[in-house]
């Protein structure tokens, strides 16, 4: 199993990068970021320093979307980094619900998506694609440059499409059972549209915590710097319910019971422990969500996801013990995995 860390790119930049070569020197192999132009800094100037200041480390936001980046300089900025540093980028791509509704825009549909991955994929290999009207190719890619692109998904038909076109899967939580069961809606999917279902990577991105021992009081502070995730979440969720009501055949009520007490969500608080708008989430779901707990605790849900079908786990490193969670992935989580 691969390992990434995702940060936001909140200033110095400095500081994300230095935890990133600390992420490499560990063991991880994936570096991530949040890409919300409003809310944080500009991701890809950072990536560049990351890639510069790493071996192997590969980067990637998590997540871009086709709304607040036009799809061509999307993937020239994909390709320069790659040009620079090898194919070293993975981009991550979703339906943009902070960088949209910050900037006063709805999520972006599911054709958009679609549309967009095959225009990023095709230009960042430097293939020729069709913008809406205009076909262009950019002439200064080298052969052998690539670009995969990885779709975050809960929904049936987001799975579906993931499946069916992605080069990767993007799921934001741990729980086990909605892993099992969205791991297996991308797979079938990608069968039944004559892909391998193996060549769709698939990533598990959730926070992780470590605790040194699993007393009440250790796991009660664990949660509460982990609370804010399962609000992050219930934002899609609260898409889906709308979307497709509150009990519905297509989606698991083990992924929408919990935000009928959701009652709002202000983005300046948006994946940062202490949330006030996340007090809704009970402790089984930042339990279930998340890894948190002694490193044991890490490695048993860590390889039951592996057994899943998880390619990689990456790590949401916002809490107040983020040098410590990336020493002891790197000491004793990481290894005792992949043994």
């Amino acid at each position: 199993m691969d390992f990434g860390l995702v940060l936001q790119t909140d200033p110095p930049a400095s500081r994300v990068v230095a935890l990133m070569r600390r992420a490499e020197r560990n063991g991880f192999r994936y570096g991530w970021t949040f890409d919300s132009a409003v809310l944080w800094q500009e991701p890809f100037v950072i990536h560049s320093q990351i890639l510069a200041q790493t071996e192997r480390l590969t980067v990637g936001p998590m997540v871009t979307n086709p709304g607040t980046r036009t799809w061509e300089v999307t993937a020239s900025t994909f390709a320069t980094l790659n040009d620079m540093f090898g194919n070293r980028t993975v981009c991550g791509i979703g339906r943009g619900d902070s960088a949209m509704r910050v900037a006063g825009r709805k999520p972006n549909t599911l054709a958009r998506i679609s549309e967009a991955m095959k225009v990023i994929r095709a230009l960042g290999r430097g293939e020729e694609a069709d913008l809406g009207g205009a076909r262009i190719r950019i002439p200064w890619i080298k052969e052998g440059a690539e670009v995969p692109v990885w779709m975050a998904a809960y929904g049936p038909k987001a799975l579906k499409m993931a499946g069916e076109e992605a080069d990767g899967f993007i799921l934001q939580l741990s729980d086990l059972y909605l892993t099992e069961y969205m791991v297996k809606a991308v797979r079938d999917a990608a069968a039944a549209a004559g892909r391998d279902p193996s060549e769709v990577t698939v990533c598990v991105a959730a926070p992780a915590y470590v605790t040194e021992d699993d007393s009440p009081e250790a796991l009660a502070h664990a949660r509460d710097q982990c609370r804010w995730f399962g609000g992050m979440v219930g934002n899609h969720v609260a898409d889906l319910v709308s979307r497709y009501g509150e009990r519905s055949a297509d989606i698991p009520a083990e992924l929408t019971d919990y935000i009928k007490a959701r009652q709002g969500y202000d983005y300046a608080h948006h994946g940062r422990s202490g949330n006030p708008d996340t007090a809704f989430v009970p402790d089984e779901i930042v339990d279930r969500f998340c890894v948190i707990g002694p490193a044991e605790r890490h490695i048993e849900k860590l390889t039951a996801l592996r057994a899943l079908g998880v390619d990689q786990f990456a790590v949401y490193d916002m809490h107040d013990a983020q040098e410590t969670t990336i020493d002891v992935y790197g000491s004793r989580i990481i290894p005792a995995v992949n043994s």
